[in-house]
């Protein structure tokens, strides 16, 4: 007995890891690797198909677009990435006729963007450009029995690579119109690119692998690094859709590889199995334990920016200026599906980073004696970093314009609609359900996006009052006031006598969305209104959206590209989803609103331009299509040896900028997750003190028997 308790001290004493660390420390010993997490598996890792934060993650690292946001400065900046330069813009008249660059916009029929790439980027290994000696492709025609020996994308013996060219963004864009691959902005691009809709018509029987057979009129490549995107009128933002996913370069070999029926049978898709030519590729695709991406080894040149704004140089943020990326080897996400196991192991050193869920607020944020925020004592000890940012995007409750209770243009409806704003206290709902992470919305367009306005000339004067140099909400007895002048006083219809009922849609129905709804059904009942939760599935929800049969409904938008446009258009006319499918949720129509819209759509960014945005955000204000809700704020936690970190809420592919300390993470791992014997050891000599009796007593009667 004591030889199994030396035997035990000596094993524990030579181990040299924390006995709790989740990984393989000795495989992935030296390499700079990021661990982080994911809740459930993207459904598509297609830059067609993909549209979606979670995916972006993802596909932001592996697939590389034309131009990309400056990591650094502010406010948000594009630049190339593989373009050689910012693209040349060419405008023509209904004639062909080529125009000034100052031409006024209404007189523009056409916008060629002209894009040049930089020469000897390459794609990443892949069996899909796999080659034999003779230039054959190798895997483009398996047979049954060659199918039979596959079960993931790792069972092809070879791998190929190739160039990018002109002609891999002229055949994305193609893909974007595939009735197969129903990428999201298929029928917008329909209304921009010039004869993409026709394309779509030609293609519609057609197999993925026969896309490059049919071309797009306005799409052409120029040479080999050279192609020509043509667009309908004058459309400044569309400088941002080329710095997104869906216009990243996809070769056609990937479609003829990815199209034979024996792979979609095993699930290797392109949805599964990502090809591109960004800093990282897809090692590892199981949304049951975890994802894994390497460091692409054709990764072209690339540098962190020898730049940035005032004060990152004293952040540190410049200390890599001018170097080689990626500077991380992997990046590890693990399947999380709770927040408190992966808090845990984020205090324990196990992820780099952490969110702060509402369990976990107390323990990592408190708020000092003036009101600001800090870390913990024991955050601080441990030498985690903070960073907040107000998010670019907006939580809205819409009401259905199309509803003839809250809907239309009638004075009674919209007082009815701003009576409910102003009840609705999204001060106290931040303040109880996000722990005050988040800016109560004034308007459409969120902070950061040009034409957000601070200060008095920033509020939303229907629902607030500015005093002694800050903002506070108008009084209750505002919105009663209203409610009368609506004819609803105390909450009863003056023509029936009834009780107003009035029904919000939502898609959310789980254990934790009951406490908001019932808050929210509480703000009503200030004004006397019954409120009539009409909860669903997403699915459902959307249906009844796309008909117009919702009354007031819950929604929310995250900006594509830094601009008014990406806000405004939910609530451009001609975007009405009852009618044309657009994202105007709530089918909100004002002739005035819509005029601005296009006049301002196609403006640079100035003070006419500010001029007008002010004016739409006090149309809306005054007619109240929505309840402007909140920004949320994120409140994010790194540790000290987590670097480059600063936040950037357009760029996609901030991966290859970030920095690990592997040897800091190791000291810290051994030292937080020391684990404590002495417990153990008691435990076992208490054993032995009880055993000892009876093995002692047997050892008697065994010689009592033998004798």
């Amino acid at each position: 007995m004591r030889y199994l308790l030396i035997s035990c001290l000596f094993l524990i004493a030579c181990s040299e890891q924390p006995l709790n660390n989740p990984y393989p420390n000795k495989v992935n010993k030296g390499q700079a690797i990021l661990y982080s997490s994911f809740s459930e598996r993207p459904r598509h890792l297609d830059p067609a198909k993909s549209y979606s934060s979670n995916e972006y993650a993802f596909i932001g690292q592996i697939y590389e677009p034309p131009f990309q946001y400056h990591f650094l400065k502010r406010p948000y900046q594009l630049e190339p990435l593989t373009a050689k330069q910012m693209p040349e813009i060419h405008y023509y008249d209904d004639k062909g006729q080529r125009l000034a660059n100052n031409a006024a916009a209404k007189g523009i029929a056409y916008s060629d963007y002209i894009i040049q790439l930089k020469s000897n980027i390459r794609f990443q290994p892949h069996p899909a450009l796999a080659k034999n000696q003779q230039s054959g492709y190798l895997y483009h025609h398996l047979s049954k029995a060659e199918l039979a020996k596959l079960k993931t994308l790792q069972d092809f013996k070879q791998t190929g690579s190739r160039e990018l060219i002109a002609a891999d963004y002229v055949h994305q864009i193609k893909r974007l119109v595939h009735p197969q691959i129903s990428s999201p902005i298929a029928e917008l691009m329909k209304q921009t690119i010039v004869g993409l809709d026709e394309y779509a018509k030609n293609i519609k029987d057609q197999p993925r692998s026969a896309l490059t057979e049919h071309e797009v009129l306005g799409v052409k490549v120029l040479d080999k690094y050279r192609y020509s995107i043509r667009i309908k009128g004058k459309y400044p933002q569309f400088i941002f859709w080329l710095a997104m996913p869906f216009f990243a370069p996809m070769p056609w070999e990937a479609d003829v590889f990815y199209s034979q029926q024996g792979l979609i049978d095993k699930n290797i898709t392109l949805d599964w199995q990502p090809l591109g030519t960004g800093a990282y590729m897809l090692e590892e695709n199981n949304p049951n334990l975890q994802m894994v991406m390497l460091k692409n080894p054709n990764y072209h040149a690339d540098f962190y920016p020898a730049e940035g704004e005032v004060g990152d140089k004293e952040k540190g943020l410049l200390k890599d200026a001018g170097k080689q990326l990626p500077f991380i080897d992997k990046a590890v996400y693990r399947l999380e599906k709770e927040s408190i196991p992966y808090w845990n192991k984020f205090l324990q050193g196990y992820y780099d980073a952490s969110g702060i869920a509402s369990d976990s607020f107390d323990q990592a944020v408190q708020f000092t004696g003036d009101g600001e925020l800090s870390l913990t004592d024991n955050m601080q000890q441990k030498g985690i970093q903070l960073q907040t940012a107000v998010m670019s995007s907006i939580s809205y409750m819409g009401f259905n314009m199309l509803d003839a209770t809250v809907g239309g243009t009638a004075e009674q409806a919209r007082k009815l609609r701003l009576a409910i704003a102003l009840a609705i206290d999204y001060e106290e709902y931040i303040s109880i359900f996000m722990n005050g992470r988040g800016v109560p919305a004034q308007g459409a367009i969120p902070p950061g996006i040009f034409g957000y306005q601070t200060g008095e000339k920033g509020i939303n004067p229907y629902l607030y009052a500015w005093q002694h140099g800050s903002v506070k909400r108008k009084p209750l007895a505002v919105a009663k006031k209203l409610m009368q002048e609506a004819g609803y006083a105390e909450g009863i219809d003056q023509q029936t006598g009834k009780a107003l009922i009035l029904y919000l849609d939502t898609a959310a129905s789980g254990p934790d969305d009951r406490a908001r709804l019932n808050w929210y059904r509480k703000q009503f009942t200030k004004l006397g209104i019954q409120l009539v939760i009409r909860a669903t599935d997403y699915n459902r929800f959307q249906q009844k959206m796309r008909k117009g049969n919702a009354q007031i409904f819950m929604w929310g938008w995250n900006a594509d590209y830094p601009d008014p446009e990406n806000f405004f258009f939910l609530l451009y006319g001609a975007n009405a989803k009852a009618i044309t499918g657009g994202e105007n949720a709530g089918n909100y129509q004002n002739a005035e609103f819509d005029r601005l819209f296009n006049q301002m759509s196609n403006m640079p960014n100035n003070q006419q331009r500010q001029k007008i945005i002010q004016q739409m955000q006090d149309i809306i204000r005054h007619d109240s299509p929505w309840i402007f809700g909140l920004h949320p704020k994120s409140f994010s936690l790194y540790h000290h040896w987590y670097q480059n970190l600063k936040p950037n809420l357009m760029a996609n592919n901030k991966l290859k900028y970030l920095r690990i300390n592997a040897v800091e993470r190791e000291q810290a791992r051994q030292q937080w997750n020391q684990a404590i014997w002495w417990p153990v050891i008691v435990l076992l000599i208490l054993l032995m003190i009880l055993i000892y009796p009876a093995v002692r007593s047997f050892k008697n009667k065994a010689k009592r028997t033998i004798h």
